[in-house]
Formats: C-alpha cells, sequence, structure tokens
C-alpha cells in the first residue's frame, strides 16, 4: 500500500523502515529536511511540507501521524483534514488522550474523512520485533488498512479493540500498567543492591529469573542488558519523567470509582524521583524531632 508518514522521530522512522522492508510505498514527512533524508536514504519519498504530502497521495489517500501528543497531533490533524478530500483516512499512532481523540474524530468526519486511533507498544525495537497495537475506529476502516498494520505488527500482534478512543484507552491502561511494574522491579533490586552482606550480582540475578521464574518478563530481560553494560546503574541519575500516560489512567480510575494503589503510587514514585530533597521528608523529620525528640540529620 501507499501511504504518507508525518513524524520520523526514534518510532516514526523505525515504523517507516519496517513497512519499506515489507513492500509499501511511504510518502515521509518530517520537521526538518535533515531527518526527511535519513527516510528518503530508506527508499521513501520525501515530502517538502504537508502540501507536498498530500500531493504525491492519490485518493483515497492513507495519512499515518506519529508525532507528540497534544498540541503537536491537533496542529498536525487540524492542517492534514483542510488539504485532504473526503473519503481521505487519518490515523492516530501517537499517545494521544482518548477523549482529545474522540472530539478529533467528530471534527473530521464532518469532512468525511476517516480515522483510526493506534495505540502504539515497541519502543526502538519494534522494527526487529514488531508493535502492538491497540486500534479504536470503525471496523471497515481498520479492514483497509489491515496490509500496513499487518506489515508493522509480529503474528497476533494487533487488534481492533472497539470505536473511535478505544485505541487510546487501551494504550494508556497499557502504560499505566508498565509504571507498575517498572516500580516493582525497581523496588526489588534495590532490595537485593542494599543487601550488603551478599554482595549481590544484580545481572545474574536478572538473568536467571528470566528462566522459569514467574516474574519472566521482557522488561526483566532488559533489565538484564542494563545491569550488563553497568552493573550498579552507576552512570544513570535517577531522575523518571512521564510523558502523561500515567496521569490519565490515575485520572480515569478516579473518574471510575476503580481503586488503583499501585498504578497510582508508581506514579508519585516517578515525581519524587526528580526531588533532589524533599520538603515532606523534611517536614515528617521536623515533626518526629519535636513529639519525640527523635534526631534529626542538619543540612551543611
Amino acid at each position: 500500500m501507499k501511504i504518507g508518514f508525518i513524524g520520523l522521530g526514534k518510532m516514526g522512522m523505525n515504523m517507516v523502515e519496517r513497512l519499506l522492508n515489507d513492500g509499501h510505498e511511504i510518502v515521509a514527512y518530517a520537521r526538518t529536511a535533515e531527518t526527511v533524508k535519513k527516510a528518503e536514504a530508506k527508499g521513501a519519498v520525501g515530502a517538502s511540507s504537508l502540501n507536498d504530502l498530500v500531493d504525491k497521495l492519490q485518493t483515497p489517500r492513507i495519512i499515518w501521524i506519529m508525532v507528540p501528543a497534544g498540541t503537536a497531533t491537533e496542529e498536525t490533524i487540524h492542517n492534514c483534514a483542510g488539504l485532504m478530500d473526503a473519503g481521505d483516512m487519518l490515523i492516530d499512532g501517537g499517545n494521544s488522550n482518548f477523549r482529545d481523540t474522540i472530539q478529533r474524530s467528530g471534527e473530521l468526519k464532518k469532512h468525511n474523512i476517516s480515522f483510526l486511533d493506534v495505540g502504539t507498544s515497541g519502543g526502538i525495537w519494534g522494527l526487529t520485533k514488531g508493535y502492538c497495537m491497540m486500534i479504536g475506529g470503525e471496523k471497515p476502516v481498520f479492514n483497509k488498512v489491515d496490509p500496513v498494520l499487518k506489515s508493522l505488527a509480529p503474528e497476533n500482534g494487533y487488534a481492533h479493540v472497539g470505536p473511535t478512543g478505544a485505541g487510546h484507552f487501551v494504550k494508556m491502561v497499557h502504560n499505566g500498567i508498565e509504571y507498575a511494574l517498572l516500580q516493582g522491579y525497581a523496588e526489588g533490586f534495590e532490595i537485593l543492591k542494599s543487601k550488603k552482606e551478599f554482595d549481590l550480582d544484580l545481572h545474574k540475578i536478572a538473568r536467571l529469573w528470566n528462566h522459569g521464574s514467574v516474574i519472566r518478563s521482557w522488561l526483566l530481560e532488559l533489565a538484564e542488558s542494563a545491569f550488563e553494560k553497568d552493573p550498579w546503574l552507576a552512570s544513570i541519575k535517577g531522575y523518571v519523567e512521564d510523558s502523561g500516560e500515567g496521569r490519565w489512567t490515575v485520572a480515569e480510575a478516579i473518574e471510575e470509582s476503580v481503586p488503583a494503589p499501585v498504578i497510582t503510587l508508581s506514579l508519585l514514585e516517578r515525581f519524587r524521583s526528580r526531588q533532589d530533597e524533599s520538603f515532606s521528608a523534611k517536614v515528617i523529620a521536623a515533626l518526629r524531632s519535636e513529639f519525640g525528640g527523635h534526631a534529626v540529620k542538619k543540612t551543611d
């Protein structure tokens, strides 16, 4: 199939390459000409602007958007819609908020432009391993792009999960679960590291756990790789960002009155990782000193 692809970041460029390797024709656009040239070197047809990209596609057009959630996605969809014709299709493969997705789909429907929301997981490994894709939208629209989805995914790695917004909603919850899993592994390895008298080899233990244990996983394979490169992670600062999906998952849990304490605490732990020193910890130390005369450590 021939599709336009907007956004050539770490995931986007690899997705383009995977599609090209499976025989699809790609017209690629990114904000910088240098990035577009990299896509051209892989076999894509480069576009110098959104206008140029639309002009190089025949109707009914299929355009896949892979840009950061929020303003970038909003502007890209709006600008594309002004250039496209009735019967064309837009696909948002980024991590958009599902509520925004539903609203955008409604606006596109007024122009008879089809829309799919594709929650995409796979990170930088997707080029070789494939991408797990959770797709929302009308089933006939999903069926039209099945060859593209099949090329991007591993076997059984994509599915139509529901109406518009469902794809991004499922991906949001997926990422919330990821927060909790990462936190569980992190705490476990810190406990192991803290037991100084055993002098435990974290790389060896991660490798061991990946053979038959109930907590074996791809994340644990990645932990094994990380500990092999840097046994005590000395080169990495313990500062953890969040890209939004964890916050949205927690907000949705509150909205639906679903208890999600582990996911919620894993999100809060990310916030704590960004503090050089916790003021709340200072308050606790001060209060313990006031009511119990407990010793406090003084600043220099």
